[in-house]
């Protein structure tokens, strides 16, 4: 795959390219970054309707291997990483919830 297609569908799953860094630099700097991170807060509802989707498809897909195919050892190579997005979006809710509602 091309290196920019690559890139593109990893922006696309993933958000920590729109955050910068808040704990180097001059005081100033790490101020206009932790604006810039809770202006860019906004993005993250929609990582994480990507993330469930995905895995509601695993999931959908699990299920179907496991009652179709009757194939346990099959379901749970879909199993496996429907359940990490769980915590995946359990820490980026976190990570929305301190953007957006912290103390300004």
């Amino acid at each position: 795959m091309h290196a920019h297609a690559t890139s593109l569908w990893y922006r696309y799953f993933f958000y920590g390219w729109l955050f910068r860094d808040v704990c180097h630099g001059p005081f100033i700097e790490r101020s206009a970054a932790w604006r810039h991170n809770r202006a860019q807060a906004h993005w993250l509802p929609t990582y994480m309707r990507r993330w469930a989707f995905i895995g509601a498809l695993l999931f959908g897909v699990a299920v179907a291997c496991e009652l179709a195919l009757s194939s346990p050892t099959l379901s749970a190579f879909f199993y496996l990483p429907g359940v990490l997005t769980i915590p995946f979006n359990a820490v980026t809710a976190v990570c929305w919830a301190w953007l957006s509602f912290a103390a300004r």
